[in-house]
């Protein structure tokens, strides 16, 4: 059972994830004092508790060593496996004009998804053998705007055929530099404020897509109404000095299972959304009658049937396991707009369905109770810093109840990430200044 679903104790640690309030260790605490409340109660003193849990030490105490060994070691032979294999910085550089939907871009990540399976469990946790980590990031240097990919060494060309393939006019220029070595690791005199977004319900209920916008149907481009363009607007507006930088970060989706490298185990996403549907149906998910249809008049709404309709479509298609992250700092000297952080929130509310789903924050790096969470300054400059370190390596260790991953079908993704056209009018945004004559010959069918 979720924690969040216990009576009063789960409405209590909601309020407490909300605040932006750290309770691991006011947990730990309250659990501590529980058990030795409880056992005093019923007449035990707390000599006798240690002495018992001193005597049935050879009970929990294997288990708890192998749950913190097993953690530690899947994430040691991953990274290993991970660092072993390179990583190489791509920049986008955009055509004069997209005149393709964000279709195109779709198609790009359905290509791009490589499951990365390991064979046996010797893979697994001998060799690390994990699937491939890909971030797509979009980054603003004093309103100068940047597209990237990031992708394993051996996956590298086959991200840039397929993207060549779906947009013949892009060019995709290897970087000499990783653009986050502008910013030192010690962060000495940087503002710097780092979120993470992802879906506020449940995977399988899909955001507002490119689709709900109507932007799957060739349109002029003064008709579109693109999603992309507040937050392209928001990265474009900043001022010398200031960066923001936004990370997607990308893991084939996959059912958890002991092959995949965790203990526990996990159905797909699809059915938790066909027992989603089932419910909003009101029918038995056996034999799939009754409910929703009962002798000829419907009990649900058109509204419930679009959203039905929606979960659907979005289930037929491939995943990812998604990570969103996004820096804003400024230079030392420069001041720090808050401003520019309620712009970039306001911009990922675009994809929201309201009742629905919609992408919000989950975890920043600050505390709205100093006092409480962080009583001596040491908390947040350490958590900024294992920020900055984690966006520079490509990588994600959740360390609050509301950081962690979500499953976005590429539907989703390509309306969260997409080459723009020229409806996005920002002057700053980084094109080609002439068109290609045509991508290589040897590139796979795009369609």
């Amino acid at each position: 059972m979720e924690v969040k679903k216990i009576p009063i104790i789960g409405s209590l640690f909601g309020t407490l994830d909300s605040e932006g309030i750290e309770y691991g260790a006011l947990v730990m605490a309250l659990g501590v004092v529980i058990f030795l409340i409880g056992f005093n109660f019923v007449g035990v003193s707390q000599s006798n508790v240690v002495s018992w849990l001193f005597y049935t030490a050879p009970l929990w105490l294997p288990y708890l060593t192998f749950k913190i060994f097993f953690a530690k070691w899947t994430q040691w032979v991953g990274m290993k496996f991970s660092a072993e294999g390179g990583r190489e910085v791509l920049e986008i550089i955009l055509p004069p004009e997209v005149l393709k939907t964000p279709e195109a871009m779709e198609n790009f990540f359905t290509q791009v998804w490589p499951s990365g399976a390991a064979d046996n469990l010797m893979q697994v946790y001998i060799d690390g053998k994990r699937p491939p980590i890909l971030t797509y990031e979009i980054v603003s240097r004093g309103g100068d705007i940047h597209f990237y990919i990031t992708a394993p060494t051996k996956i590298v060309q086959m991200v840039r055929d397929n993207l060549y393939a779906q947009y013949p006019g892009v060019d995709i220029q290897p970087t000499k530099v990783d653009y986050t070595a502008e910013v030192p690791n010690s962060l000495a005199d940087w503002g710097f404020v780092s979120f993470h977004m992802n879906k506020k319900k449940d995977d399988h209920i899909p955001i507002k897509t490119y689709i709900d916008y109507g932007l799957d149907k060739t349109a002029k481009e003064e008709e579109k109404v693109d999603p992309m363009t507040p937050m392209l607007e928001a990265l474009g507006s900043i001022k010398p000095g200031q960066q923001i930088w936004v990370q997607y970060i990308l893991k084939t989706h996959r059912a958890l299972s002991l092959k995949s490298g965790s203990l526990k185990k996990e159905v797909e996403w699809d059915v938790a959304a066909h027992k989603y549907i089932d419910e909003k149906m009101q029918r038995d998910p056996k034999t799939k009658k009754g409910g929703a249809d009962l002798e000829g008049f419907s009990r649900i709404t058109k509204g419930e049937q679009h959203e039905i309709e929606r979960v659907e479509r979005n289930i037929e298609k491939v995943a990812f396991d998604v990570s969103i992250r996004w820096c804003i700092m400024s230079a030392p000297g420069v001041p720090f707009n808050a401003s520019d952080i309620g712009k970039m929130l306001r911009a990922f509310a675009q994809t929201e369905i309201k009742g629905v789903n919609g992408i919000g924050m989950k975890w920043r790096t600050d505390f709205n109770y100093h006092w409480f969470s962080d009583p001596f300054g040491k908390i947040l400059p350490a958590l900024k810093k294992t920020e900055l370190a984690e966006y520079k390596k490509r990588v994600l260790y959740p360390k609050g109840g509301g950081m962690g991953t979500k499953v976005f079908s590429v539907e989703e993704l390509a309306t969260l990430f997409h080459l723009p056209g020229t409806v996005a009018m920002t002057p700053t945004l980084n094109r080609v200044t002439s068109a290609r004559s045509e991508a290589p010959s040897n590139l796979p069918t795009g369609n």
